[in-house]
């Protein structure tokens, strides 16, 4: 299994707690108290100090590195260190040995072991710690003491690593199906959630459709004449409906409301959405609707056409005015919501 992020096994482990980070830090510390009880029956003491340094790393190394399993190379490195720090311990260690808090690197060992099997690399985790007790045998041999001697104070270790194999082949697939549930219920909770909003939007809209054409559809289905004034109502409701079906995005409180009122002044407005505020930010959102909306309270004659131009273009909105008196002026709005410095020039004039 391979994910990132919050999908792996450190998530459901708790390894990237703060819980996890001081049994990381206590772990630590035993072990230097390990070593340090040691001290004095140490040929050299830098050893030692490279063994722990090796350790800290290995363990910070597995709470940190995100990928779930581990990248191959660190992964080498931590197994690596499994048979390196033994052997820096046991080639140290003056015989015959004084106290078991000396082989202290064994148990740093099992658990850089056992946390691999965990986080997905059960094989490197095999081979670090066969190769642990490969050095052990080989340095028992060579001090006199017989390879077996060397196997049997090291293999004890492959208890927590059996433990450890057993638990990441169970646990890691069903980390897999746990993850996989919570995407699939959070994709459902996803859909839902838009299902109704859009339920919702339909039914506002439909309450706004019935509070305009509720009032018309009476009247003009009642004895009284259709005088001037409902026929100029039925134009502005047709070109509303039009605006929402054509310019969904510009279909908005203020906009509509003075794209109204400039109709009622005779002012043609045509407004067009080809998509290009779909995916814009907020604040370029509230600019163009801000600018379209002022720019339409300025008109009172002639025509009007705003559009919202496809996407990835480099004019995000235009806006083309035709005055009888001024002539046809065209203004035209960069992707950040802000006039075009020129764009505002006159196409013909009389």
């Amino acid at each position: 299994m391979s994910t990132t992020g919050s999908r792996d096994i450190r998530a459901l482990l708790g390894m990237d707690t703060r819980a996890a980070w001081f049994l990381a830090g206590f772990f630590l510390l035993a072990e230097s108290l390990l070593a340090s009880t040691s001290w004095n029956y140490m040929d050299k003491r830098w050893p030692v100090v490279v063994s722990l340094v090796i350790v800290g790393a290995v363990t910070i190394g597995l709470l940190r590195v995100r990928a779930d399993p581990i990248p191959v190379l660190t992964t080498s490195a931590m197994a690596a260190s499994i048979p390196f720090t033994t052997f820096l311990t046991l080639t140290n260690m003056s015989l015959p040995q004084a106290t078991s808090a000396q082989l202290w690197t064994f148990g740093s060992g099992t658990v850089t072991a056992t946390f691999l099997c965990v986080r997905g690399r059960t094989l490197a985790a095999w081979c670090g710690m066969l190769a642990a007790i490969a050095t052990t045998a080989v340095w028992a041999a060579r001090t006199g003491q017989g390879a077996w001697h060397g196997v049997s104070i090291s293999i004890i270790n492959l208890g927590p690593l059996l433990m450890a194999t057993f638990f990441a082949y169970t646990l890691r697939p069903a980390a897999h199906a746990i993850f996989q549930l919570r995407a699939e219920s959070t994709k459902q909770a996803g859909a839902e959630a838009a299902a109704a909003a859009l339920f919702a939007e339909r039914l506002a809209q439909a309450d706004r459709l019935d509070r305009m054409v509720r009032p018309l559809l009476e009247t003009l289905a009642g004895p009284a004449a259709v005088t001037s004034d409902v026929a100029e109502e039925c134009g502005l409701v047709e070109a509303y409906l039009r605006d929402t079906l054509r310019a969904p995005v510009l279909a908005t409180g203020a906009v509509i409301a003075a794209a109204r009122e400039a109709r009622r002044r005779g002012v043609e407005v045509i407004l067009v959405d080809d998509h290009g505020l779909d995916n814009a930010d907020t604040l370029v959102h509230d600019r163009i609707l801000a600018a379209v909306t002022t720019a339409l309270a300025g008109f009172d004659s002639g025509s009007v056409h705003i559009r919202v131009l496809p996407p990835h273009r480099p004019v995000l909105v235009t806006i083309v005015a035709n005055n009888p008196r001024a002539g046809i002026h065209r203004t035209e709005f960069g992707p950040f919501g802000h006039p075009v410095v020129g764009s505002a020039n006159s196409l013909s004039s009389g």
